[in-house]
């Protein structure tokens, strides 16, 4: 069996743990401040895989972008952006991921998010990340903040109607005029004017919700609700409690 040294880089702190088979027997083997520079890391990582033994591969969890075995862009270690983990390392097989995404992968294979089809995971930590289950599969690149998708994977997921290679939009844009065009256009006129007063009304509202999406992460009951979420129990939100 492939030992692996598993890495939780974070934007303050780095944690380690060995996988030698058995994910459910894997313990914490450190927790330490995150290296400063890119030699300290590469010295820790070394250290680490020195003190473990055997370590045939790396996996390494980033609070950033990831693509292969690049680390993309990291914006609270900065000294990792653009380094390919591959050359650092080499001997050493690397798998590399958006820390919220491993953590949203490992819920659904051995945690709460087990035999769901759609989850939603928010990393609250030095910086907030998140991920998603859609459908039984991991969507990539859906970092809160750093949302990724292009338009296949939006045409995917039903969130554009659809996409077209970029010599076509064009003529396609043109051909959708031409049939709106040929159609009622007192309708048309109706429903524009119908959509663009929706717009006006709505933009506030979408502003006032995540003015208040984000005092409710402030307070008592965002803390209780992951502290429950990690202790996999329910939550006694303080806000629900009556008073004595």
């Amino acid at each position: 069996m492939t030992r692996v040294l598993a890495i939780d880089l974070g934007g303050t702190n780095l944690r380690s743990a060995v996988h030698a088979g058995d994910i459910l027997a894997m313990k914490m083997a450190s927790r330490e401040p995150a290296p400063a520079s890119l030699d300290a890391f590469v010295a820790r990582i070394r250290a680490l895989s020195d003190a473990a033994g055997g370590i045939e591969a790396l996996g390494i969890a980033i609070p950033g972008l990831a693509e292969g075995t690049i680390c993309r862009w990291v914006p609270n270690l900065s000294y990792l952006d653009g380094v390919d983990l591959e050359a650092l390392f080499p001997g050493l097989t690397i798998a590399l991921g958006n820390d919220a995404q491993i953590a949203l992968l490992a819920e659904a294979a051995e945690g709460a998010a087990r035999g769901v089809s759609d989850a939603i995971l928010l990393a609250i930590g030095t910086g907030i990340g998140s991920a998603l289950l859609y459908n039984g599969t991991l969507v990539p690149n859906t970092e809160l903040g750093h949302l990724e998708i292009d338009g296949k994977e939006a045409e995917r997921l039903g969130l554009v109607t659809f996409c077209a290679p970029r010599e076509d939009v064009l003529p396609r844009a043109l051909a959708i005029a031409a049939r709106l065009a040929g159609g009622s256009q007192a309708a048309i006129r109706a429903t524009k004017k119908s959509l663009n007063n929706w717009m006006r009304m709505a933009g506030p509202v979408f502003d006032n919700s995540l003015a208040l999406e984000m005092l409710c992460f402030m307070g008592a009951d965002a803390k209780e609700g992951v502290d429950a979420l990690r202790n996999k129990r329910q939550p006694s939100f303080p806000s629900a409690r009556m008073p004595s």
